[in-house]
């Protein structure tokens, strides 16, 4: 049974009479006849984790949250756009619904009277399937005013961002958010204090909020009884790259990685062997088939030297000049580089300049000593996570497949056949 992707198990779900027929708003009617107190308490014992990415439990992060302005806001992340990532937009084009209630559920427990789901530029019938549905729930009464008779009242609006990579970092999405250019903002202070239009706010994942509904009619220990203590839960894994078949997989965290890539993935195209995996995202290290049988949890893919990021599992086959793929991921982030701190904006078009050299054949091996030091200068320094993001494919890559930068280098060329070659 689909819980996130439940399009899968039910035709029609994207409409609100068909979502309603199967307990839809069930969860938010139990929501609003508990103390927001309660809420927030069942909501943290259910041990939900941030699905964006960095995984910091749910109920903490609303508890930072500056209780003594009268006015907050809710701003729910659907601008997804890490490659590899794609189950934010599997949820927002044919499960809005649970997107939705899962948002009303969060404003209810932040006491946030207005909430915002930001879509990304390019997800347009994403942003048309959640205004579709935003517009029925407004209808049937399930936003707006006095939801179901209560004194919760939540106005949600849909807002469209412009593409940019830079927007799925939170303050960056809230200044999109404000009509100005999307740059991060300097930390401290953290949105809880000080977030959009200067009030207090929660930015939360478009796949956290979905989990809430399920949270709420299945109760927070049924909800625990999947995964491991620490990473408990279910979670979309976006399954991409040279693999069979490529999809998004709903599964409770902890399950192999072996397992997600052979036994629901299908293993790899005919007469290839995986190379490496990518398991969270382009921003993350990747592994290598010696640690294949890794579960995809929190702890377990830390302790493997690499993380869950947002559960984009990127395939590469032994095809792929891992190169080739370096060079390519950090051009992604040379190019989605807002350029406000030098760090990022200088080092990710040198890094990107010496790959893309490496990879013609015209590199040194002075090049290949010189990226670890550019990166070097890159992490921790930056003014978001964009910086960083771009160095541990590259630096995990260096690691296992050093001797594929030293033959571009020695043999002055690409060592597999660019006419069967792939990168990602």
């Amino acid at each position: 049974m689909y819980y996130l992707l439940r399009h899968r198990d039910v035709p029609g779900i994207e409409s609100l009479d068909v979502y309603a027929h199967h307990q839809g708003y069930s969860g938010l009617r139990r929501a609003l006849s508990m103390d927001r107190a309660d809420l927030l308490e069942e909501v943290s014992r259910s041990g939900l984790r941030g699905r964006g990415g960095a995984g910091f439990p749910t109920g903490r992060k609303w508890s930072f949250l500056d209780q003594s302005q009268p006015e907050r806001y809710l701003v729910v992340n659907a601008d997804e756009a890490e490659p590899g990532t794609f189950k934010d937009r599997e949820l927002v084009e044919n499960n809005p619904h649970q997107v939705i209630e899962g948002t009303l559920i969060a404003a209810y427990a932040l006491n946030a009277a207005e909430a915002f789901i930001f879509v990304r530029g390019e997800l347009l019938a994403g942003y048309e399937s959640l205004l579709r549905a935003r517009d029925e729930a407004r209808i049937a009464g399930y936003v707006g005013s006095h939801i179901f008779g209560s004194d919760c009242s939540v106005t949600l609006k849909i807002f469209r961002g412009a593409g940019a990579y830079i927007c799925g970092e939170e303050t960056a999405l809230l200044e999109a958010v404000e009509g100005k250019r999307g740059h991060p903002r300097i930390n401290p202070p953290f949105p809880a204090q000080v977030g959009l239009y200067g009030k207090p706010t929660v930015v939360n994942n478009a796949e956290t909020v979905a989990n809430l509904p399920i949270i709420l009619t299945q109760g927070a220990e049924w909800y625990r009884s999947h995964g491991t203590t620490a990473s408990p839960g279910i979670k979309i894994f976006s399954v991409s790259g040279r693999i069979a078949r490529p999809d998004n997989y709903e599964l409770p965290l902890a399950t192999p990685l072996d397992t997600l890539l052979y036994e629901y993935a299908g293993g790899p195209l005919d007469g290839r062997s995986i190379k490496a995996v990518i398991p969270g995202g382009s921003s993350v290290p990747l592994l290598v088939p010696k640690s294949f049988s890794v579960p995809l949890d929190y702890e377990s893919l830390a302790e493997a030297g690499t993380m869950l990021g947002s559960g984009g599992v990127i395939v590469l086959d032994d095809q792929v000049c891992i190169v080739r793929a370096a060079a390519r991921l950090l051009k992604f982030y040379r190019t989605e580089s807002c350029g406000k701190c030098t760090p990022c904006r200088e080092g990710t078009y040198w890094m990107s300049a010496i790959l893309d050299r490496i990879e013609d054949g015209k590199g040194s091996m002075e090049d290949l000593a010189r990226l670890p030091d550019i990166a070097d200068n890159v992490s921790g320094i930056c003014l978001c996570p964009l910086g960083d993001a771009s160095l541990p494919f590259m630096l995990s890559a260096m690691k296992h497949f050093r001797e594929e930068f030293v033959q571009h280098i020695e043999e002055r060329q690409c060592p597999l056949d660019h006419s069967v070659a792939h990168s990602l």
